[in-house]
């Protein structure tokens, strides 16, 4: 057996399982989505949405990439944002960066990486905006740790910049916003920041939109 074909077999496996289980599963699954959470995750293959929150198909709408990054040029990610909050009306949107993050360590360094360094330039802007705070800490794992935390927050902050945020804010829709970090070395979730909808304290007044 080659090895993706693995993963097709477990898929039937998985099939058989669910339906065993739930004879409904896939039919409810085939009437539509209704979830309550998007995650905006890192393509990290250690942080899979469904398996680190024990969730089941449906339950969690997904975009992950490389550091979880917000980039308002990403028309990727704010086509998945606009379809989750204006279509989905989910109810939270969660940025999950985690310890350990390659993308992160890649933009704190000189190396030159091609093509990764356009889009981990935006990871190195949160360096520089954090350049004191960071140049202060003398432990490089204590700096890495807190570089993931300051990128998470980051996120967050650019996903209140977007006319998509304040627009479902406007109309009371929601959602609320929470950067949360995954300890990859025990598994573990932690909630470092979180804001509540229609909170524009934390942009500059320029990227308010006259909604």
């Amino acid at each position: 057996m080659k090895v993706y074909e693995k993963l097709l077999d477990e898929n039937k496996k998985w099939a058989s399982q669910q339906a065993e289980t739930d004879p409904a599963f896939f039919e409810k699954m085939a009437a539509g989505q209704s979830p309550d959470f998007l995650w905006i995750g890192c393509a990290d293959s250690r942080a899979p949405a469904d398996r680190i929150t024990n969730t089941q198909p449906g339950q969690i709408f997904v975009h992950r990439n490389v550091a979880n990054l917000v980039v308002h040029t990403d028309l990727n990610m704010l086509a998945v944002l606009q379809y989750a909050v204006e279509v989905l009306k989910v109810k939270h949107i969660m940025v999950v960066g985690h310890y350990g993050c390659g993308g992160v360590k890649a933009a704190m360094s000189h190396s030159e990486m091609g093509m990764i360094n356009k889009w981990v330039r935006n990871i190195k802007e949160v360096y520089a905006d954090n350049r004191v705070e960071l140049d202060a800490i003398s432990d490089e794992n204590a700096k890495f740790d807190r570089m993931v935390e300051l990128n998470v927050m980051h996120q967050v902050k650019n996903l209140i910049k977007t006319s998509i945020v304040q627009k479902a804010w406007k109309n009371g829709d929601g959602p609320y916003l929470h950067g949360w970090i995954l300890k990859l070395d025990s598994g573990t979730i932690n909630q470092i920041y979180e804001v509540a909808p229609g909170d524009l304290s934390e942009v500059d007044d320029i990227f308010r939109y006259d909604i």
